[in-house]
């Protein structure tokens, strides 16, 4: 029977099957797939791979591998420029933009933190997901490795860190984002920018002592979310600090609190 070679780089061997979980396999050719679909049924997502040789040439997703080859799969290096084209994504990103599923909701809260335009919608089917990164050019964010094997999502990250803090910095990390960030300018809730409003304006939708004890307002240009510099502010400092002093450069006045309180772990 036909076979090939397939020689997958070490960070790549946590994402195949266990019973493939080898540096080097030898796969039957049972039909005329494509590499993308060989590497997928053995577990590991498109998403994932940096590059793919076959005999030392380089090769595309579409490569449909013949008898004898021997093909080495390698991972994506960090940091990931998105913004380069290369033979397995032809079409670069132009900004950086991501959407998460639920699997990793409240990473999309501390993304939208420090500025980042940062799509989530809970209830969100993986099709619906995959399309909207389609459409918008999203980079998806998940712990679902299914939806990361779906066709229409290029730009992806299966996101290996438990908590959300932990989850950030692996994406900085792993994405080289650089300042300046714009911190505290979108809405926690809906992504939206949020702008300056006089204290005079949203007066009645104040409680007494917010009311009482503080003078400086935002608001969020879509929902409508207020927001005011309260007493999660130095918390909230402290916690962007411990991962990067960057995301908090510049930033003399922020919202901290707003009118509908979210935990961030």
């Amino acid at each position: 029977m036909n076979h090939v070679h397939l020689h997958f780089s070490s960070p790549l061997l946590s994402f195949l099957k266990r019973k493939h979980q080898k540096p080097i396999l030898s796969y039957n050719l049972q039909r005329k797939a494509t590499i993308k679909d060989i590497i997928e049924s053995l577990g590991v997502p498109h998403t994932e791979i940096g590059h793919i040789f076959a005999d030392n040439r380089e090769i595309d997703f579409c490569y449909r591998p013949s008898e004898s080859r021997s093909i080495h799969i390698r991972h994506v290096d960090a940091p990931f420029n998105v913004f380069k084209p290369s033979l397995l994504r032809k079409q670069p990103l132009k900004e950086f933009r991501f959407i998460v599923d639920v699997n990793v909701g409240k990473l999309s809260q501390l993304l939208r933190l420090i500025g980042l335009d940062t799509a989530y919608i809970p209830d969100a089917s993986d099709e619906e997901i995959a399309e909207a990164a389609h459409q918008q050019q999203r980079i998806v964010l998940t712990k679902d490795m299914g939806l990361l094997k779906r066709k229409k999502i290029i730009f992806g990250r299966f996101v290996k860190a438990i908590h959300p803090e932990q989850q950030l910095k692996e994406i900085v990390d792993f994405f080289g984002l650089k300042g300046p960030f714009k911190t505290f300018s979108r809405c926690l809730l809906c992504n939206s920018y949020i702008l300056n409003v006089e204290k005079e304006v949203i007066f009645h939708r104040l409680e007494p002592k917010t009311k009482r004890y503080y003078s400086d307002f935002r608001i969020c240009s879509s929902c409508g979310q207020i927001y005011w510099q309260g007493s999660h502010y130095e918390k909230l400092i402290a916690m962007l600090e411990n991962i990067s002093e960057e995301f908090v450069k510049g930033v003399s006045c922020c919202p901290a609190n707003s009118s509908h309180q979210t935990k961030m772990n």
